[in-house]
Formats: C-alpha cells, sequence, structure tokens
C-alpha cells in the first residue's frame, strides 16, 4: 500500500457503532489477515478461522524462497497485530478449523457477513502419468518440505516456478531451519555478485565468487510459451531471478515445451518446438514438481448460491483471483474491503476497490509502450 498512505484512513473504531457488523474471515493468508486486522480495527467484531494451525497462508512458503525472507517479519507483524485485536475483545482467532458451507449456514445467526480468502490449489494439467510418485507439486516442497532428488524437472516457468528452482539450488534438505530476514549474510552476498564494499578495485567491482552458494541441483526449467522464460516476472526482480539461475550454471531453460507423459520409470517425455523442428526429448530425472498455475478456492461462495447466504459471501485475494501469487494484490484488496463492507452498495460482484490512477502511474503506462 505504498503511496496511499492518505488515501487509506484506518483508525480505531472510525465506524458507529449501528454500522458495525459481525464478520466471519475464512483463510489467514494475505487477504484475510489484511481485511481481519483492518475491520477489526475500524470497529468490526471479527471471527477468524483457517484449517491451519499457523497463520500466514502463501507466506509461509514464499518465505522460503532465498531473498524473500521478509515475509518472515510480514507475518510476525500480523500476528502481532492479531494477538492485540484480540485482547481488545476484537477478534477471536480460531486456528486448526475447517469452515463447510453447513457451518456457515449453522452460525448464520451469529455472522452478518462472510469474506473468504482461502486462497487457490495448485492447478494440475492433463498430463499423462502425473499420479507418479516422483511427481510433486510446489505445494509439496515448498509447505510439505518432502525431500527433493538431485535431478529435477520444473513444469511451469511462471513466478512460482522460478521460486521453486531457485530454492532448489539453494536448499539443503539437510538443513534444520529456513532463513530468516536478518540471518542472510550480506558479505556473501557481495562477493557472489563481485562487489567491492571498500571500492579498492576499479568501479568498485571484483572477480565473483563462485564458491559462495555452489548449486544443490540440476533443474530443467520449462514452459509452454515461446520465448524468454522469466519474461513476465516483475520489473523490478524479476531480472535478479533470471540471472541468480543463469549464473548457478545448473538450470537448464527450455521454452516451446509440449508434455507428452510421465512414463513407469517417472521419466518425462517433451517435444520442444513444432513442425519440422520438433524435437523430442526424455528427461531422465529423479523429481517432477509441476508450477503449472492455480485455481482459486471458491466452493464456498458457489454453495451459497441460491441459499440465505448468498448476498453474505465475498471473496478476495487468490480466492477471488488466482493469477500469479501477488502478496501485494491480496492485501490492497483486504484492506479496501474491510474499510467499505458496512456500506449498503458493497455486495458479491462488486466488493473490489482499487485506487485511481495517479500521475506516475499514468506516466509510466506510456514509457511501456516504448519499451
Amino acid at each position: 500500500l505504498a503511496c496511499h498512505e492518505t488515501e487509506l484512513s484506518v483508525e480505531e473504531d472510525a465506524i458507529a457503532p449501528h454500522e458495525r457488523l459481525r464478520i466471519g474471515v475464512v483463510g489467514t493468508g494475505p487477504a484475510g489477515m489484511a481485511f481481519a486486522t483492518t475491520a477489526a480495527t475500524i470497529g468490526h467484531h471479527v471471527t477468524l478461522f483457517d484449517k491451519s494451525n499457523e497463520i500466514g497462508g502463501q507466506f509461509n512458503m514464499a518465505k522460503r524462497i532465498p531473498g524473500k525472507e521478509e515475509f518472515h517479519e510480514t507475518v510476525r507483524y500480523f500476528r502481532h497485530q492479531l494477538a492485540k485485536l484480540e485482547r481488545k475483545g476484537k477478534l477471536e482467532m480460531k486456528l486448526g478449523t475447517e469452515i463447510s458451507h453447513a457451518d456457515m449456514e449453522n452460525t448464520s445467526g451469529d455472522i452478518d457477513k462472510w469474506v473468504v480468502a482461502a486462497g487457490v490449489d495448485p492447478r494440475v494439467p492433463p498430463i499423462p502419468g502425473l499420479d507418479h510418485p516422483n511427481v510433486l507439486s510446489y505445494i509439496d516442497v515448498l509447505r510439505h518440505k518432502t525431500p527433493v532428488g538431485q535431478k529435477v524437472a520444473i513444469i511451469g516457468a511462471g513466478g512460482i516456478g522460478f521460486d521453486v528452482a531457485e530454492y532448489l539450488i539453494h536448499h539443503d534438505d539437510n538443513a534444520d531451519h529456513d532463513l530468516t530476514a536478518d540471518e542472510p549474510n550480506a558479505g556473501d552476498f557481495l562477493k557472489e555478485w563481485g562487489v567491492d564494499p571498500q571500492n579498492a578495485s576499479r568501479g568498485g567491482l571484483a572477480m565473483p565468487d563462485e564458491s559462495i552458494h555452489r548449486p544443490k541441483r540440476q533443474i530443467v526449467l520449462m514452459q509452454r510459451k515461446k520465448g524468454k522464460l522469466g519474461a513476465g516476472l516483475g520489473k523490478t526482480t524479476g531480472w535478479i531471478h533470471r540471472a541468480t539461475l543463469a549464473k548457478s550454471g545448473a538450470v537448464e531453460m527450455i521454452g516451446s515445451v509440449s508434455y507428452e507423459k510421465v512414463d513407469d520409470d517417472g521419466r518425462l517425455h517433451i517435444t520442444i518446438g513444432k513442425g519440422d523442428k520438433a524435437e523430442t526429448r526424455v528427461l531422465d530425472v529423479d523429481n517432477i514438481v509441476v508450477c503449472a498455475g492455480q485455481i482459486s478456492k471458491k466452493d464456498l461462495e458457489k454453495e451459497a448460491k441460491g441459499t440465505a447466504l448468498a448476498d453474505k459471501v465475498f471473496l478476495i485475494g487468490g480466492a477471488y483471483e488466482a493469477g500469479e501469487l501477488d502478496a501485494k494484490r491480496a492485501i490492497d484488496m483486504g484492506t479496501r474491503l474491510a474499510l467499505k463492507i458496512h456500506e449498503e452498495g458493497v455486495v458479491p460482484g462488486k466488493h473490489k476497490f482499487q485506487s485511481g490512477e495517479g500521475p506516475e502511474e499514468k506516466l509510466f503506462q506510456v514509457l511501456k509502450r516504448f519499451t
């Protein structure tokens, strides 16, 4: 929400008592936590549910990626805010609790509106043999910490595919914990990238030290689309992901791939290109990790249609729009809905709010035409 500080006003007990609602929130990912803290702060009473025993949702996977350790601090911040609101009696946490449509109906007398921030499920592409035990989803790797072999094929080269590749070339399955925000070694980073902090060498550049992070695995990263892998990554951070994988020498990137099948031995059969120039390959790997996008978890909203809950269930975050895992978008949506959910015209389907385009954003859109 940077640069929108004066646009959004989150003040304690800002709404009148007669406008205050009892709100159930399903999911404690970025969107759910942002909605819950904002809504409870301004005066609503919030009951926050999650089937997991810890808050954080997708943050608990993202914080394991090298370079994203700061998400430990984001979760810590929300944990502190939620605990503070709970002590004040504005919010109730019910972790380890999965909510069904029947649960929502049974509590209709205690909850006025429901906000579903249940997140996403991995999309499973129609590739024969994906039920082989060598095939894993990104959730198996990042959340469940399933051990991964030395040779890995990754299906999908969006943001998640790049994150998983970076995680796997750095991660040692024998490590006793994930790094937190203050643990990465700045000195090692400078040596690895050839930065001389003393400026003793010309331009402050030194020979990169390739021994700092030797890759832990060999990876083949693939996408269906033609063109450069990672072209859709963030404008300001995508280059570092591409550079890190390229510099490792351990990641082969292949575009224009058709996935034919996973055979009985767990090998991935692919075709690269089309027509006369098509090339077939069989990837003899230890594991195949599927990072082929996500599907929004809309079950609770669908079940509410045609019932008394139809106009009381609001989707936010990944449950509203899957796309790439975008914490900024999820937090923004949750915060803005929390500030308006008590207003009469705010109903499911008309509940996504965003700021108007400022002059900087308009200029950025113009400049994009020339890049």
